[in-house]
């Protein structure tokens, strides 16, 4: 669920990205998740001081600094680079779980997130890869920084699930990234210009694009762990193309068809040895 409602994010937001500034419209789509999940938000909360620290944390990396930084290298960089370079998102996610966060990954899972990857570059690029992308330079080097934010971010986040009711979460860290990009907006000047057509796909774009995907991670998080949580969650790509074909009439190569079926069976080798694992730990 999580990959299919951020999948729609890129067909959903075309008819508006072009008109409206990004780091607008990230401050709008975070601010109206916030309200949209206020009404479903329990306020208790089993937090510890430091725990409080985390959610300030994952706000201001996951909802405010990495959407700015993503933006800005998106600036300077092709939107070709920028698709392929935020795929370092799985990996950064996957080495902070292994690294500092204790969860545990067999050879066939590094097999399975090794075909998850190469599928996902495969659906993005279509083999068209520019010389640009192995260039050091600014605009990658903050695209780079700014997925490697969203990786700290998806592990610190499955902490804090346990301890929360995760709509408030989302609530929470929401209105807190909402609220900094909306003080970067009045800072730097940037106009805040919204066309009342624009309004009804802004709305289903925080609601379920931002908002919906964001809840279904946060369950995913706290329900199966990180690493086959970021695994699955690649599946938005393909979902992507799905709406983009659907909706955009859009076209899509063999090349990222077979993709799609290289990416889904990794993603089914790395479920497969989990679940195996998981029973084996139950029948213990």
């Amino acid at each position: 669920m999580a990959s299919a409602l951020f999948g729609s994010v890129p067909t959903i937001a075309k008819p508006v990205i072009s008109n409206v500034n990004i780091v607008l419209l990230s401050s709008m789509a975070y601010l109206i998740t916030a309200a949209t999940f206020t009404p479903l938000a329990k306020t208790k909360m089993s937090f510890a001081r430091k725990d409080y620290g985390l959610l300030i944390i994952v706000s201001v990396c996951g909802a405010a600094a990495a959407p700015l930084l993503y933006f800005l290298g998106l600036s300077q960089s092709s939107a070709t680079d920028t698709s392929l370079l935020s795929n370092a998102e799985i990996v950064f996610t996957v080495l902070l779980a292994l690294v500092f966060f204790k969860e545990r990954l067999r050879p066939a899972g590094f097999v399975a997130i090794g075909l998850v990857l190469f599928g996902v570059t495969m659906i993005v690029t279509n083999f068209k890869v520019s010389s640009s992308l192995f260039q050091i330079n600014a605009g990658n080097a903050l695209i780079l920084v700014a997925t490697a934010l969203w990786g700290l971010d998806n592990n610190i986040s499955r902490i804090i699930s346990n301890k929360i009711n995760i709509a408030r979460l989302v609530q929470l860290k929401s209105v807190i990234g909402g609220s900094i990009l909306l003080v970067i907006i009045i800072t730097f000047g940037i106009p805040i210009q919204v066309s009342m057509e624009q309004i009804p796909y802004i709305i289903v774009l925080s609601v379920l694009g931002f908002g919906g995907s964001l809840y279904f991670f946060l369950q995913s998080l706290k329900r199966i762990g990180t690493v086959r949580t970021i695994t699955m969650f690649s599946l938005s790509s393909v979902f992507g193309l799905a709406f983009a074909s659907v909706f955009l009439h859009e076209e899509t190569s063999l090349s990222q068809i077979i993709a799609m079926g290289i990416m889904l069976t990794g993603i089914y080798m790395i479920n497969r040895k989990e679940s195996i694992r998981e029973k084996t730990s139950l029948s213990l």
